[in-house]
């Protein structure tokens, strides 16, 4: 049977501050897709609100709009999907082998209060699938509980953007809370290679994350793996 993956991409526009645009980080997702793609998953995407997902106008320049992205951006087709977006409630966590957090500054905002996002990533993970996300993809596992009323993210080994990142990316300023710390505060056993930006993805049973834009084909390998 085909595997099927779940991606969940942003429905936020802008930081805090509307002069400043955010949105999807569009090699997170489209270099994940293209891993999944070659081998033959059947993939969908979801957002907090449904519908329409903005890009990350960072991510359509030099160094992150590889030919990767940019031929994601130039695909019509492509772009449709991210008019197009799921709801929460419209999935079921039956028909999915694995959920994959996109990242992308915006995702802070609307990935941890949605309930329908939880929702589906604890019953995945209860139904013994892949939970998995990539850079600031993480925000969304943060207050995931499961039916025990435990986090999901305590006492796990997992990766995202690391706060050390956010200063160099010259959003620490902006961004509305340090991620790194968060987890660590809800018992995730946090990890980050030992330089900035570098990929790397940490699997922790059926849990799979990865540090960075850079680290998103790695993390689809990791699932892809598992799967």
């Amino acid at each position: 049977m085909t595997a099927r993956i779940l991606h969940v991409v942003t429905n936020v526009a802008h930081y805090d501050d509307p002069t400043h645009p955010t949105g999807l980080w569009l090699s997170e997702l489209a270099h994940a897709w293209e891993v999944f793609e070659q081998h033959g998953f059947e993939q969908t995407l979801v957002s907090p609100a449904g519908g329409r997902v903005p890009l990350e106008p960072r991510s359509l320049k030099f160094p992150a709009y590889d030919k990767v992205a940019k031929a994601w951006h130039e695909d019509p087709a492509r772009m449709a999907l991210l008019e197009d977006t799921l709801s929460p409630e419209q999935v079921d966590a039956e028909a999915f082998d694995a959920i994959f957090f996109t990242g992308g500054h915006a995702v802070m905002y609307d990935f941890p209060g949605s309930e329908g996002l939880q929702r589906i990533t604890r019953e995945l993970w209860e139904q013994g699938k892949i939970v998995s996300s990539v850079c600031h993809g993480y925000c969304g596992l943060l207050d995931v509980r499961l039916s025990d009323g435990s986090l999901l993210v305590e006492g796990r080994h997992l990766t995202g953007f690391a706060w050390r990142e956010e200063i160099l990316a010259g959003v620490d300023k902006l961004v509305p809370y340090n991620a790194e710390e968060e987890m660590k505060k809800r018992g995730a056993l946090y990890e980050k290679a030992r330089l900035p930006f570098v990929a790397y993805a940490v699997a922790d049973g059926k849990l799979v994350t990865g540090q960075n834009p850079g680290s998103a084909k790695e993390t689809a390998r990791k699932v892809a793996a598992l799967l």
